[in-house]
């Protein structure tokens, strides 16, 4: 347990969805935590599971979709490089007309259930939102993200949850 935290919760699961609103378009949906800032609620993110949509084999075309989770609303899709990134995962098909004219070579990068390995949570979540974020790239059809949210609700300290707060909407 994070010093300054109190949890207020049993583990909980939170899943949502997001599909690009066209090809290739950055979308987010917004996943409501419904923390009480009043008493200083935030969610503590133990694990974190993303499945993405597999993309268009297009001949001679490197194709992707992209999927993160972050804390803050984002004009770009991140990557886990930025604090405010949770997880991502990825899946491609890279194709190089040279070396494959009749078709690509898929790859994932996903880390499928991905969980805290030397500390006890991955992130914490302040300000009562965390957002699915998705975007393809040279696909013919709109793709879909899943995301599975592990975690637990926990009353923080004052000075304990204006620092989360801030850190939060500073890192934005």
């Amino acid at each position: 347990m994070p010093a300054g935290l109190k949890q207020t919760s049993s583990p909980i699961q939170i899943s949502a969805a997001v599909s690009e609103s066209a090809p290739n378009t950055l979308t987010t949906d917004t996943i409501d935590l419904n923390l009480n800032a009043l008493d200083q609620e935030v969610f503590v993110v133990t694990q974190v599971n993303i499945d993405v949509d597999a993309p268009d084999s297009v001949l001679a075309t490197t194709t992707t979709v992209d999927a993160t989770l972050s804390t803050v609303l984002r004009t770009s899709l991140g990557s886990i490089a930025d604090a405010n990134v949770l997880a991502s995962s990825r899946r491609a098909i890279i194709c190089n007309a040279a070396m494959s004219p009749d078709g690509g070579i898929p790859f994932d990068r996903e880390d499928p259930t991905f969980t805290a390995l030397s500390e006890d949570y991955l992130g914490i979540v302040a300000t009562s939102n965390c957002f699915l974020n998705i975007a393809g790239v040279n696909n013919g059809n709109a793709k879909s993200a899943r995301v599975r949210v592990y975690g637990y609700r926990a009353k923080a300290d004052a000075s304990v949850y204006a620092a989360l707060v801030q850190s939060e909407v500073l890192s934005a």
